[in-house]
């Protein structure tokens, strides 16, 4: 009897000790929005680069980005003036929608073509803008704090879609962005 007894008390207890509660982060309830800036593109290539992230669950997400180049003074900066980027986000962490992800995105961009003709005399410089579209893959990760402040880090390339031989053929897509999670 004693034996049967201790051997009930021991079930119960690891029961209860397996059916222990995770615990709910203030920033994870009720809170399917997110809002961002990419800090790292505005003050490496004067890029206003904005974003907007619904939380779908606590493993997926999808948004959408807008980038606009500021500064066309030097060849890096022609790479992108004008970016939509709609993505789709699939996080690898316990906790909701945070930690490691991979991201899909396509990218519709605007681009200032330059290509240099010698007539014999000169250097010609005729510019194109251009506009095509790229699909990609990203990865990253992304860091909350209690009150919904949010640092992500990612780093992508994508692939451009059609377009003529003077296109260009790669995109990257990357940044450290600061935001807000409500």
């Amino acid at each position: 009897m004693k034996k049967a007894t201790l051997l009930a008390l021991l079930f119960f207890t690891v029961i209860s000790i397996a059916q222990e509660k995770e615990k709910t982060y203030p920033q994870d309830i009720n809170k399917k929005h997110e809002v961002k800036m990419n800090a790292f593109g505005l003050l490496a290539f004067e890029w206003l680069d904005v974003s907007y992230e619904y939380l779908i669950n606590e493993e997926s997400s999808y948004g959408i980005g807008a980038l606009i180049g500021f500064n066309n003074d030097n060849d890096l900066d022609n790479y992108r003036k004008f970016s939509l980027t709609p993505f789709y986000r699939r996080y690898f962490s316990s906790k909701f929608a945070r930690g490691f992800f991979i991201e899909g995105f396509g990218m519709l961009h605007t681009y200032e073509d330059d290509n240099y003709f010698y007539d014999g005399n000169n250097t010609v410089n005729i510019s194109e803008d251009k506009t095509e579209f790229a699909v990609g893959i990203s990865v990253g990760g992304k860091f909350i704090s209690k009150r919904g402040f949010t640092t992500e880090i990612y780093l992508g390339l994508g692939r451009n879609l059609g377009g003529d031989d003077n296109s260009i053929e790669a995109v990257g897509r990357g940044g450290i962005s600061l935001g807000y999670r409500f």
